[in-house]
């Protein structure tokens, strides 16, 4: 008799693994769950056995697998950063739950110089290359932005000039 409840138990276990999502992230790790909603920048899912909902951002996920039907869902292609030249990839994120799955790395800032006589759209292009500069150094392909602030005028300098000024955290996979 235990040898039938083992066996039913293990038969039990088997196909709800079986059925389950696969969800391939771009650092190499997958996670074993079911998907329960893919939004526009997120995915919520669960984990085999468990029922609390978890989120993880779209960024950080190559593929899901469907475990009942096997059909493949293409997320993301990953970004590749090898070096400061590679700054134009980088990603600027605004919301929190986009990094989610993502790891932290550093800091980063960007900034125009204090006497800048571009426009306000011109400086706050050039604070966005130096931001997106500083992460691709540290071989991040996203930011999530912190702080974003352009002054204008006097209240910039006193040569009447503007600067801008952007904060960011750096993540990668």
């Amino acid at each position: 008799m235990k040898k039938i409840i083992l066996l039913a138990v293990f038969f039990a276990s088997f196909l709800a693994n079986a059925q389950a999502d696969k969800i391939y992230k771009h650092n190499g790790e997958v996670v074993e769950g079911k998907v329960k909603k893919v939004e526009e920048y997120t995915i919520v899912f669960v984990y085999n056995g468990e029922e609390a909902e978890n989120t993880i951002g779209k960024y950080a996920i190559e593929k899901i697998v469907y475990g009942t039907s096997g059909r493949e869902e293409e997320v993301t292609e990953k970004i590749v950063i090898n070096s400061e030249k590679d700054w134009e990839k980088v990603v600027i994120l605004e919301e929190k739950s986009y990094i989610a799955g993502l790891k932290k790395v550093d800091e980063v800032r960007g900034k125009t110089g204090l006497i800048n006589f571009q426009t306000g759209n011109t400086g706050d292009k050039k604070a966005e290359k130096k931001l997106k500069m500083d992460a691709a150094k540290l071989g991040c392909a996203f930011i999530l932005l912190t702080s974003d602030k352009t002054t204008v005028g006097a209240s910039s300098n006193r040569l009447g000039g503007s600067q801008a000024v952007k904060k960011g955290v750096a993540y990668k996979y």
